[in-house]
């Protein structure tokens, strides 16, 4: 209680002291004759702000659960699902062979979206369960690993399901310890932290996530926002399926609402590609007007949508068929009309023919039904079935490459409650070069923004307003992209070419500036209590290109409505002479800064400018390049990883 009465202080302390810094700045310091960098620093300095101020309402309430009781009910039935695609059979058999080892009684599947039959053998030979995706998957969208456990979810019964990347080794307890929780019939989820054990003391690549898996996770957990994150959890399936449903529900409403508002712009197309006016086919678009018109009532005085569309459906189809009847008809006419003429003109004539043909064809030279396409694809957007779909029901978000973190929300947003128990009970592996590395981050980041472009939590129906602001930190923490080029081009603008953007004298900057920088660290310290953060806070601002990226290509799927690509995280250690190339970016940062510097240390030297901003701006270029300089470690990492790396295992020998 003493610690959190500390916290909380410094969490107060932290937002005044830098409330009361941003309002003398955007009051009183900004320099208007700069203001194309004046403007962005400020900016960025107030994003910095809000994303401490979201930090520390986190860990505001973070809780420290003690170890739950044991199972109420013994005979639980329990799913393991080990999901795979590419990943070595061995690293998979030797997951599934840890889960042969839980205590609790429990089935062991493989989800094999790869379908090899390596894996099939294997399996059997081991006793597990393996499931790879039927015949009804063909032609249709996969969804990735998302798509891979709704698979799943169809062909198993467990009442819960613990959920395993392909790498992550369970330890024989973790059930015991984590199906108390479900003694509350309101949890859906028991998350666990992810913990690697192939990574070095100096965590090089930053794989370990102590203040995520810690401080963040239990604050969450006070505001019943702790989310699934992918692998090491357990959840219930009633609380998948019921959302399946829902969403199903939700989902199709939307999609029929959505055709049905486009349907005059549909039909005014329609229309405006009869150029002829023929009288049929605006007869049957305005009888087709009415019956939508009919349906958009229906659905308004809340009609089941199935009714209603399908009622629409068959009004349609009805007019197509006797648009069809009467075009073969007037087809009949014109096949009789060119035999006439065919018997007058005689077949030597043949241009004469063809002349006449086309006059005497020429009223209706284009068939009604050619455009009735546009009413069609109307037809097809009104789909309660979503035949576009391989099954109806995905109880995982299937919208977001992150789809942990887009179910979660959807199950918060129902009334379900989330636990993080905060124990290792299954270890991984990490990525093992800076290629791999930067793969998964931009994955982590591109899905967590496809999720604040769709269903931003801040508007998202059924969420608490702490929950918002939890799903909501998490998403504008990745935004940092965009202030962390501003934190760097700054300083270097000011040493190289001597502007500044602060307009005030050095000691009025201090005052306000300094016990929020202080205020601020200290904060940290005490909620990571002693936690290795600092390759955290490294790449937070190293990895500014990748956050970019992935803000601007989660932006463009959006807009596009076209799905990201799904790239599983090689584990096998496999290196790349060339990836220094990816750092190109930082790399052109760095040596900006380092001519900054060159700068900066020549204008002490001569006595050019204010020395005290000089050498704070200094010290800030110094600071950037120790930000930087965790991807020099991580380069050399990936070039001298052990050879045969973390997967020269002989698993098969047990079998």
């Amino acid at each position: 209680m003493t610690r959190l009465f500390l916290l909380r202080l410094l969490v107060v302390a932290t937002v005044l002291a830098g409330a009361n810094y941003l309002l003398w700045r955007w009051a009183f310091s900004l320099n208007f004759d700069a203001w194309w960098i004046a403007v962005p620093l400020v900016l960025a300095e107030t994003y910095s702000l809000i994303d401490v101020a979201l930090f520390g309402l986190t860990v505001w309430r973070a809780k420290h659960r003690p170890a739950p009781e044991a199972p109420l009910e013994p005979d639980l039935t329990v799913d393991v699902l080990i999901t795979t695609v590419n990943e070595p059979a061995d690293m998979v058999l030797k997951t599934a062979f840890a889960a042969g080892t839980i205590r609790y009684p429990h089935s062991t599947w493989i989800l094999d979206d790869g379908d090899r039959e390596e894996m099939r053998t294997m399996a059997e030979l081991l006793g597990v369960g393996y499931i790879t995706r039927g015949s009804e998957w063909s032609g249709h969208p996969h969804h990735a690993k998302a798509g891979n456990l709704n698979n799943a979810l169809m062909v198993t019964e467990g009442e819960f399901l613990l959920v395993l990347d392909a790498d992550q080794v369970p330890h024989p307890d973790i059930l015991h310890k984590t199906l108390g929780y479900f003694a509350d019939p309101d949890v859906a989820l028991v998350q666990t932290p992810q913990h690697f054990t192939n990574v070095p003391a100096n965590d090089p690549l930053g794989s370990q996530a102590p203040l995520f898996y810690g401080p963040i996770q239990q604050g969450k957990d006070g505001w019943n926002a702790a989310f699934f994150c992918g692998s090491n959890a357990v959840l219930r399936r009633e609380a998948l399926m019921r959302l399946g449903l829902e969403e199903y529900g939700t989902q199709v409403e939307k999609a029929v609402k959505r055709a049905l508002q486009r349907a005059d712009r549909i039909l005014a197309h329609a229309l405006r590609s009869d150029e002829a006016g023929n009288p049929v086919m605006r007869a049957a678009l305005a009888e087709i007007t009415f019956a939508i018109d009919d349906t958009k009532a229906a659905v308004a005085s809340g009609e089941p949508l199935a009714l209603a569309t399908y009622r629409l459906q068959q009004s349609i189809e009805a007019i197509r068929r006797d648009m069809v009847a009467i075009d073969m008809h007037l087809l009949a006419i014109d096949l009789q009309a060119i035999r006439d003429l065919e018997a007058d003109a005689g077949m030597s004539d043949l241009p004469a023919f063809d002349e006449a043909a086309l006059q005497q064809l020429s009223p209706r030279s284009v068939s009604p039904l050619r455009t009735m396409g546009a009413v069609q694809e109307l037809v097809r957007a009104i789909d309660v079935d979503r035949s576009g779909e391989a099954q109806a029901l995905m109880p995982l978000a299937t919208d977001s490459v992150t789809e942990d973190m887009a179910t979660a929300m959807r199950l918060h947003a129902r009334g379900w409650k989330s636990v993080y128990h905060h124990e290792i009970l299954a270890t991984g592996l990490a990525p093992e070069n800076l290629a791999t590395m930067l793969k998964q981050r931009l994955r982590w980041a591109q899905g967590t923004m496809q999720v604040f472009l769709q269903e931003n939590p801040l508007i998202q129906r059924g969420l608490k307003l702490p929950q918002r602001l939890m799903y909501f930190s998490t998403m504008w923490s990745y935004l940092s992209g965009f202030p962390a080029v501003v934190y760097f081009v700054a300083p270097i603008v000011f040493l190289c070419f001597g502007i500044l953007p602060v307009s005030s004298s050095a000691l009025e900057f201090f005052l306000r500036f300094l016990p929020f920088l202080v205020i601020n660290q200290l904060l940290f310290a005490v909620a990571g209590r002693g936690l290795a953060t600092w390759r955290g806070q490294q790449y937070s601002l190293a990895l500014f290109p990748v956050w970019i990226r992935a803000f601007t290509s989660a932006l463009s799927s959006t807009l596009r409505r076209r799905e990201l690509g799904f790239a599983v995280t090689d584990k096998t250690g496999r290196r790349d002479s060339g990836e220094w190339r990816l750092l190109l970016p930082q790399i052109v940062v760095a040596a900006f800064l380092v001519l900054a510097a060159v700068a900066g240390v020549s204008r002490l030297m001569l006595g050019l400018g204010e020395p005290i901003g000089t050498a704070v701006n200094l010290a800030w270029v110094i600071f950037d390049l120790v930000i930087l300089s965790v991807l020099v470690d991580a380069l050399r990492y990936s070039r001298s990883s052990s050879e045969g790396g973390v997967h020269s295992w002989t698993f098969r020998s047990r079998i």
